[in-house]
C-alpha cells in the first residue's frame, strides 16, 4: 500500500486517509517548494487535474518521472484524467486503486511553455493553421480543438470540431500537434494559460508517466 497521499486544494475537505495512510496538505495546484520536499518513489495525489498536473511537473522537472509512481484520487466526477484513462470517479473506489493497483506507462504531453497535459487541452475558436505532426489538421477556423494523450496511437490524438449545427469532427493520431494563427488562449487540464498565443504545441515527451490504472 503506497504510503504518502499528497492532498490537494480542496480535497483537503473530504479526503480521510486510511489508517496507516500518510497525507500531506498542499495548496492547489502546488508548486516546487509544497512539492518537492515530499517527492517519492510512490505517490498518490488527490484532488483536481490541475493539481495532478501541477505535481506531475515537479516530478518531470526532478527527473523522477522513471522511478515514480503515481495514483489518482480525483476531486471532480468529470475530470478529463480520469475518462481518458478508466479510473474510478467514486472516491472511495478511485482511492483503493491509487493505493494497490499497479502503474501502466502513459504518454505524457508536454507544451512549449513548460507546462505538461494529463487529461484534457482545449483551444476554442481556433483561427489559422494547425499541424499533426506532417498532417495539416486545420486551415482556416474551427469550433474547437481538443488533444488528448492516446495509448494506442504515437502519443496524443488531436479532434478538430468544424460547423455550428451540423458538427464535424476529425481526429489525428500524433506525436505533436502544432497550432499557429490568430491569438486563442490554450486550455490545459482545466486550466486556461494566462495570456493568448498566437503559437501554441503539444508534444509527446520522451518519458511516461507511471500512473496507476490497473486494478490488483
Amino acid at each position: 500500500m503506497r504510503g504518502l497521499v499528497l492532498v490537494c486544494g480542496r480535497a483537503g475537505e473530504w479526503f480521510t486517509a486510511p489508517e496507516g495512510v500518510r497525507t500531506e496538505a498542499l495548496p492547489a495546484r502546488p508548486g516546487k517548494a509544497e512539492v518537492d520536499p515530499l517527492l517519492a518513489s510512490e505517490l498518490v495525489v488527490a484532488g483536481s487535474d490541475a493539481d495532478l498536473a501541477a505535481v506531475v511537473l515537479r516530478l518531470l522537472r526532478k527527473e523522477k518521472l522513471d522511478t515514480t509512481t503515481v495514483g489518482y484520487v480525483p476531486a471532480d466526477a468529470d475530470s478529463a484524467v480520469a475518462a481518458r484513462w478508466g479510473l474510478p470517479t467514486d472516491r472511495r473506489h478511485a482511492l483503493d486503486l491509487a493505493l494497490t493497483g499497479f502503474d501502466r506507462p502513459v504518454p505524457l504531453i508536454r507544451d512549449d511553455a513548460g507546462g505538461v497535459l494529463l487529461g484534457e487541452g482545449v483551444v476554442r475558436n481556433p483561427r489559422g493553421v494547425a499541424y499533426c505532426d506532417d498532417t495539416v489538421a486545420l486551415r482556416g477556423e474551427a469550433g474547437s480543438i481538443v488533444v488528448r494523450p492516446d495509448l494506442e496511437g504515437p502519443g496524443l490524438v488531436a479532434t478538430v470540431t468544424r460547423g455550428r449545427l451540423l458538427k464535424r469532427r476529425q481526429r489525428f493520431p500524433a506525436r505533436a500537434f502544432q497550432l499557429g494563427g490568430a491569438p486563442s488562449v490554450p486550455v490545459s487540464d482545466g486550466v486556461p494559460y494566462p495570456r493568448p498565443m498566437e503559437r501554441w504545441t503539444w508534444y509527446r515527451h520522451t518519458h511516461d508517466l507511471r500512473l496507476v490504472i490497473v486494478a490488483r
